[in-house]
């Protein structure tokens, strides 16, 4: 019962998408109609030719005939072309706009829901499952229709033939009805696990295809080699099951179709023996079951393409109800005029329940101002630099800018006053043109080029053959971390924002490019409130404050000369790190 209630929920969502193309709905769905009339009129229209016409010798008006049959024939080409053209540009309609709405929500979706979902499964759900979705939007309703109006329309003019031809034809149809149906439940659940094995293996080909330079280094291609061919034995063997499920279903359709036909034969042929029924009611007849097999097909393919579609279509919609956990609150206002103060007040926030990354935390980063975040691994620093642009929302507690709660600014408006450039550089494939210009795209080459002087990128840019035009490659690949880094900064250069978050912005680089960096970073920060995450200490020295952090909250504050002098946890790991030995833990 809940099944049935959950196929009638995503059916009536889908029809929802056909309400911005009712033009190409009705033409479609009109050509269908008028084919599926013509394919009625000709049996009945033959009948007539061969048992009155030709038997009254009228042959002239037997040629007219035979010409009008030819024009019909014509304007069916016509409007099959339509229905195969048009009806198919439908169902693309539908799937772009189902892609969009898909891709337009996952913009919105927090950090929270890329931690626990592969982006491989999202691949699979932007592309494959829409493509089953396209095909049976164009398909679902015309071929509904058309079948529907055949089979009534032929047992009518079954009727019209002979009755006792008509009840034989009537009484298989159920036994035909109750084995699609059987079988319709097993294929459907077959299909269900395809999809779900397909997105596994999209899922398995991006992590492996992203890592092969790890998987390569290591000489680990051949366990991946095995992980991958794991998941597409799992994928081929649903497959499998799925096919034979399919040929059992289709199999037998046919099977009983041809019986149903040679039945009809074998009774019509009875009956002309005993002169009841003449020769041309009895082709009219077999050209009338021949014409009904072709509505029971497409109703058999419709039900695999429906399977196929449904399930796609249930992923999607599996997605679209997944409401965002971090959005605007209702009565959100821009942001506008920042000073730039930020405050945790009493702020808590755990990934998972029951284990609790920040407790209670009470921090002010003062406006304009430079305040760095010290300690070992674990202390919730990442975190606390990912709760201020709400990429994550505090469990408890509250954030506040400028003395209002972050959560009463739009997140567009909160997000565009704020700067990140973490360790982990991601650059689009793309040229170092767009990447530049994606913090600012309405900039020009002028405030490009200061950007990317200021960044201490410039220099480097203009010794390549192309310049700014250089292909950077997928993730920038084709960049040295230093370079990635510079570029990112260009990029916060041209954005321009209020409020800084630098989380190990100069980790892993050499001594040469960290003072670049560091140049870079010092003239991004001037005017703008700054928060730094660094182990280096050496590289926040000369913040105006320094946190030291650790997995129990704040250990103390102060700035470097102040720390040292208490020789404290920070004066202990300044002078550790000066000897060349980092440690995990303070004490």
């Amino acid at each position: 019962m809940n099944e049935k209630k959950n196929s009638l929920r995503l059916i009536k969502r889908f029809i929802k998408y056909y309400k911005n193309h009712k033009g190409l709905f009705i033409l479609d769905v009109s050509c269908a109609v008028a084919i599926s009339a013509i394919n009625l009129t000709v049996p009945y229209m033959s009948r007539y030719m061969l048992n009155d016409l030709l038997q009254e010798q009228t042959f002239r008006l037997f040629f007219i005939y035979s010409l009008t049959l030819l024009g019909v024939y014509m304007i069916k080409v016509v409007f099959q072309y339509i229905v195969d053209c048009y009806g198919h540009i439908l169902g693309v309609r539908l799937e772009y706009d189902m892609r969009q709405d898909l891709f337009l929500h996952l913009q919105k979706m927090p950090f929270s829901f890329y931690d626990r979902t592969r982006t491989g499964h999202l691949m699979s759900r932007l592309v494959n499952d829409l493509n089953d979705v396209s095909e049976m939007a164009h398909h679902l309703p015309e071929d509904l229709l058309i079948s529907f109006l055949t089979i009534t329309g032929i047992f009518i003019m079954m009727l019209r033939i002979d009755v006792r031809l008509a009840l034989i034809v009537y009484a298989f149809v159920p036994v035909l009805i109750f084995f699609l149906i059987h079988q319709r439940k097993r294929m459907s659940k077959s299909f269900r696990d395809v999809r779900k094995k397909m997105a596994d293996i999209n899922a398995r080909t991006e992590s492996s295809i992203s890592g092969i330079r790890v998987s390569q280094s290591f000489a680990n291609e051949q366990h991946e080699i095995e992980k991958f061919q794991t998941d597409n034995l799992r994928f081929r063997h649903s497959k499998d099951v799925a096919y034979r499920h399919m040929s059992v279903f289709f199999g037998g359709m046919f099977f009983m179709l041809d019986f149903l036909n040679l039945l009809v034969i074998a009774v019509g042929g009875y009956l002309i023996y005993t002169g009841s029924l003449n020769y041309p009611d009895v082709i009219a007849f077999t050209l009338y079951v021949a014409t009904f097999q072709t509505p029971m097909r497409k109703i058999a393919n419709l039900t695999q393409m429906f399977e196929s579609g449904i399930a796609g279509f249930e992923r999607f919609v599996d997605i679209m109800e997944e409401e965002p956990e971090i959005s605007d609150f209702q009565d959100a206002k821009p942001l506008e005029s920042v000073k730039g103060e930020i405050a945790f007040h009493d702020v808590s926030f755990s990934y998972q329940e029951g284990k609790e990354i920040i407790e209670n935390l009470n921090l002010t980063i003062e406006a304009e101002r430079t305040m760095a975040l010290v300690g070992p691994s674990g202390g919730g620093k990442t975190t606390i630099c990912n709760l201020i642009p709400r990429f994550y929302e505090a469990s408890a507690g509250s954030i506040t800018l400028d003395g209002a709660d972050i959560r009463d600014y739009t997140l567009k408006s909160l997000r565009q006053n704020i700067g990140l450039v973490s360790q982990d550089v991601f650059l689009f494939a793309g040229t170092i043109r767009e990447n530049i210009l994606y913090g600012s795209e309405a900039a020009d080459d002028d405030e490009m080029i200061r950007a990317a002087r200021n960044a201490e990128i410039h220099d480097y840019i203009m010794s390549l053959p192309e310049g700014y035009e250089t292909y950077v490659g997928e993730r920038g690949i084709r960049l040295s971390g230093g370079q990635k880094q510079r570029i990112s900064i260009a990029r916060i250069f041209m954005k321009n924002p209020s409020i800084l978050l630098l989380d190990e912005a100069t980790s892993a680089l050499d001594n040469e490019t960290e003072t670049k960096i560091q140049t870079a970073l010092s003239r991004l920060s001037q005017g703008r409130t700054t928060l730094v995450i660094a182990h280096r200490l050496s590289t926040v020295k000369n913040a105006d404050r320094i946190v030291v952090i650790s997995d129990e909250g704040i250990m103390e504050s102060g700035s470097h000369e102040e720390l040292i002098q208490n020789d404290g946890p920070y004066a202990r790991l300044y002078y550790a790190q000066d000897e060349g030995y980092i440690p995990d833990q303070l004490s």
